[in-house]
């Protein structure tokens, strides 16, 4: 008789499990890259097992969790540096639309530990003479629009395939002989992840090779 867990998944299955993890992201559950590093091993799982790891730290459904606290209205929460620096990085919360603003200065914001409290991150970044750069999980869906005069604005970042429900990151960024970057944490000093159980588990359910590939990514 097959092991229940060792049944195959299905597409829809998959899918069910994503959203569950970005409704724990939403609570406040999971950070930023966590929940990209889960999303990416849901959308790769074979088996009920091996889906089931990814969630058994997290409440079975949304009704278990306590409301989420929503601000009302398109308000922003500004970080300015003017010939100086403005930093975020480490553990904080999104709960609102973000504003960076750079004149003859730089601002950094580091998405990566941060509890991300609305169903996507929307940015907006100016730059005057400055450096706006944000810096994100690889595997997130990255979207910049704006216009750069005499400067630069680019995305580097390993994003999710196409057709994958990962997390989203706007960016409506404005360079005047400046630049607004979204990287990739491979491409800047990385964190310390927080090692949970399902982690572990699934190295050893899938070797070295997923390892080295998933977690080698400057992670």
């Amino acid at each position: 008789m097959t092991d229940p867990g060792e049944v195959r998944a299905s597409d829809a299955e998959r899918e069910a499990v994503v959203e569950l993890l970005r409704e724990a992201s939403v609570e406040g559950r999971l950070t930023l890259a966590e929940l990209t590093d889960r999303t990416e091993a849901a959308y790769s799982a074979s088996t009920h097992a091996e889906l089931a790891l990814l969630t058994q730290d997290l409440p079975a459904g949304a009704s278990a969790a306590a409301p989420v606290e929503r601000r009302e209205g398109k308000k922003r929460r500004w970080f300015v540096g003017v010939m100086g620096d403005a930093k975020r990085r480490g553990t904080w919360r999104i709960d609102q639309e973000l504003g960076a603003v750079a004149v003859m200065g730089d601002v950094v914001l580091d998405l990566r530990e941060a509890e991300v409290r609305t169903d996507m991150v929307e940015i907006m970044a100016v730059s005057v003479m400055g450096d706006v750069k944000i810096i994100v999980p690889d595997g997130v869906n990255v979207d910049l629009d704006g216009m750069s005069i005499l400067g630069d604005k680019r995305v580097d970042v390993q994003q999710a395939p196409q057709g994958v429900n990962a997390p989203v990151v706007r960016v409506h960024g404005y360079a005047i002989m400046g630049d607004v970057k979204v990287i990739g944490d491979s491409r800047t000093k990385p964190i310390q992840r927080r090692w949970s159980a399902w982690r572990e588990h699934w190295r050893k359910l899938h070797g070295e090779d997923w390892n080295d590939r998933s977690l080698g990514r400057g992670y």
